[in-house]
């Protein structure tokens, strides 16, 4: 029997985390609901404050984003309360609507690479904190 060691619990919790961000991300975009309760919950700080942006600008110019993303993230390092995770995030069927159901623009979604830091809360959960997210094709 093995035991699981803490920076690999860490590097499971913080996944856990990025994954339920970029869901409720999902989850939001359908509306455009920069508002969501479910955000909190994932990320905060610049993360948050990044995806409340975008999903504020959407709702402002009546786009909607439909489908979900695909993430496979990869724990690259677990070092006290910080882990740092990559990404190589598909946007293929996760595009951006007008309201009246035709697509926004002619962009494809594609790969993407994304790096992320997630952090331990003083409450012992994970947030998203910070991430960035490069153009289609990079990975």
């Amino acid at each position: 029997m093995t035991t699981e060691s803490a920076a690999d619990a860490d590097g499971r919790a913080a996944s856990a985390a990025y994954l339920g961000m970029w869901r409720a991300m999902a989850q939001a975009a359908v509306t455009s609901d920069w508002k969501s309760v479910e955000l909190p919950k994932f990320a905060k700080g610049e993360a948050l404050n990044t995806i409340t942006r975008s999903l504020y600008r959407d709702h402002a110019s009546q786009v909607v984003t439909k489908g979900e993303p695909k993430n496979d993230p990869r724990v690259t390092s677990a070092s006290g309360n910080t882990v740092a995770i990559v990404d190589c995030g598909d946007s293929t069927n996760w595009l951006k609507y007008k309201i009246t159901g035709e697509l926004k623009d002619d962009v494809p979604g594609g790969r993407r690479s994304i790096t992320a830091e997630v952090t331990r809360q003083d409450d012992g959960s994970w947030r998203v904190t910070s991430f960035a997210i490069q153009a289609v094709g990079t990975c």
